[in-house]
């Protein structure tokens, strides 16, 4: 399992020795990756790679000597699965065999078009400027150290609840991946401060490491979301309301997950270490300090930034004074204002230069693949096996719900292969043109489509949200000398991962819940542009 990869899959830096204090507990910082990519495995062998460089070979051979277009553009996607397994960044996986497809099939000057257009078409839109804002937002935050402060303020405020620590640590995730746009970074960064301080309030431990895999699930829906600006792009939807249009099922999944841990904290207390068998630290250090009110309210200060950030974002598109991409120039700002702010006297001109540098990095990546995406497009298009497959798709017959249903089965097969990124932009480009024949709204989709992924990270038996997880636990700054296995770990998905899949069951039956908010911000600002 490797986690410390970035988009185009090339390995991030380790992660620094240096710590950070949340809630009092010792934790790493986490990788600086904006999106999870990276491989769900380790790379591959000297087998592995003869084994898929000789699929690679016969993918080619298939596709100079095949019948028709179509056959060929089947070769390509076929020879784009194998570089996928063969860990190849995805920028190449996608645009190498889309790129040789093209040639064989239309020959130079339909090669030398796409190699001169794709690059420009893929991301010159003006909306697509609002993603290194976003970017550049999450990376600052992190670097002002918001994310223990917004964890701090969580615990205080929900500790007193049955399930409290829980309750307020999924929600300090949904914030903190949103902010951060990496749900993987969250993981490292939550678990290593909330697992221990679960464990401290005498939680089992199958309920404090589900927590924290599933406190993240939403980070990717709720803005300012990363993914739904790249599928909005590959999608060719307007970027604010693709943005909204994630807001309220995020919100909706982060507040389900919270009612559950309430649930449990109340149907059986021993779980969350209120009832009177509880298991409990036999250190008297480990005992967790008591909060009072005035804790809370003091806690909520540390947040002003954040506060203010978020009035900027929300209130200035919902106002009509920002569109999204002016908004998420103006959130940039004030983050870069309170990065300044938080570390006077800290070097804070360095924070802000390694915030511009991973800016860089990330935003190319991304863009690397939109290019990539876009050329996998065209392919499809000239063989003809876009309309083929749509034909293939409509002729099962299926209802708008049977479709959804076996998409739901092919989203958690293939998320046992691949991240988030690589399913979307493989199948977005061959899905879209079914969807008016269903009568799927494509607001609607790019949620669904990002929420299938982020379950596909912490589905067993390949997840790497588990794995993760599971790896922190086994440090006993985090266990407390407890020991967790991965028994444990797929034992607490088991009990999780029913109300997430309720929670689909949900969307498809009120599909109406990601078009509100848009259509709300449409009427009070006279409309919604990028």
């Amino acid at each position: 399992m490797n986690a410390n990869t970035d988009l185009t899959g090339a390995p991030l830096p380790p992660e620094d020795s240096n710590t950070a204090s949340i809630t009092g507990a010792t934790t790493q910082k986490p990788t600086t990756a904006l999106l999870p990519n990276g491989s769900r495995r380790e790379r591959p062998g000297a087998l592995a790679l003869t084994v898929g460089f000789g699929l690679v070979a016969v993918c080619l051979i298939g596709l100079f000597t095949s019948p028709s277009a179509a056959i060929g553009g089947a070769w390509c996607i076929g020879m784009m699965l194998v570089l996928l397994f063969l860990s190849v960044p995805v920028a190449i996986a996608l645009s190498v065999p889309s790129i040789i497809g093209v040639y064989a099939v239309s020959g130079i000057p339909a090669t030398m078009n796409i190699l001169s257009t794709a690059p420009f078409s893929a991301v010159s839109d003006w909306s697509m400027s609002v993603l290194p804002m976003f970017i550049f937002m999450g990376m600052l935050l992190t670097q002002s150290g918001l994310s223990g402060k917004v964890y701090r303020v969580a615990d205080h405020w929900f500790s007193w609840l049955p399930g409290g620590i829980g309750i307020g640590t999924t929600f300090a995730g949904a914030g903190l991946s949103a902010v951060t746009g990496s749900t993987i970074g969250m993981t490292y960064a939550l678990g290593r401060a909330g697992i221990p301080e679960m464990l401290k309030a005498g939680y089992d431990k199958r309920m404090a490491v589900g927590t924290i895999m599933v406190s993240g699930m939403t980070g990717n829906l709720i803005p300012p979301s990363i993914l739904m600006v790249v599928y909005a792009g590959i999608a060719s939807v307007p970027v604010g309301p693709a943005l909204m249009a994630g807001a309220v099922p995020g919100i909706l999944l982060a507040v389900c997950f919270a009612a559950f841990i309430f649930a449990l904290g109340v149907v059986a207390p021993r779980l969350v270490g209120r009832g009177q068998s509880a298991k409990t630290a036999t250190d008297a250090n480990t005992t967790r300090p008591t909060t009072t009110w005035r804790d809370r309210f003091t806690s909520l200060t540390s947040v002003w930034g954040f506060a203010i950030i978020l009035v900027v974002l929300f209130g200035g598109m919902f106002s009509g004074i920002f569109t999204p991409t002016e908004a998420g120039a103006a959130a940039a700002l004030c983050s870069l204002l309170l990065c300044l702010w938080e570390k006077r006297g800290s070097h804070p001109w360095r924070k802000v230069a390694e915030s511009a540098m991973d800016t860089v990095a990330a935003t190319s990546a991304i863009f690397f693949i939109m290019i990539g995406a876009t050329m996998l497009t065209s392919l499809l298009a000239i063989t003809g096996l876009a309309p083929i497959l749509t034909g293939l798709i409509t002729d099962l017959g299926l209802s708008r719900i049977g479709f959804l249903l076996v998409l739901i089965v092919l989203y958690i097969v293939m998320g046992m292969f691949f991240d988030t990124l690589s399913m979307m932009l493989l199948t977005i480009p061959i899905l879209l043109p079914t969807l008016e024949t269903m009568g799927v709204s494509p607001l609607w989709f790019g949620v669904f489509v990002v929420l299938l992924g982020e379950f596909a990270m912490v589905t067993p038996p390949v997840g790497i949200i588990p794995y993760i997880v599971h790896s922190i636990a086994k440090n006993p700054e985090v266990n407390l000398g407890a020991t967790v296995t991965l028994r444990d770990i797929f034992i607490s998905l088991l009990w999780f991962l029913p109300v997430g899949v309720i929670f689909l069951i949900l969307m498809v039956a009120v599909p109406g819940m990601t078009e509100w908010l848009p259509d709300l911000i449409s009427r009070t600002s006279g409309g919604m542009p990028g």
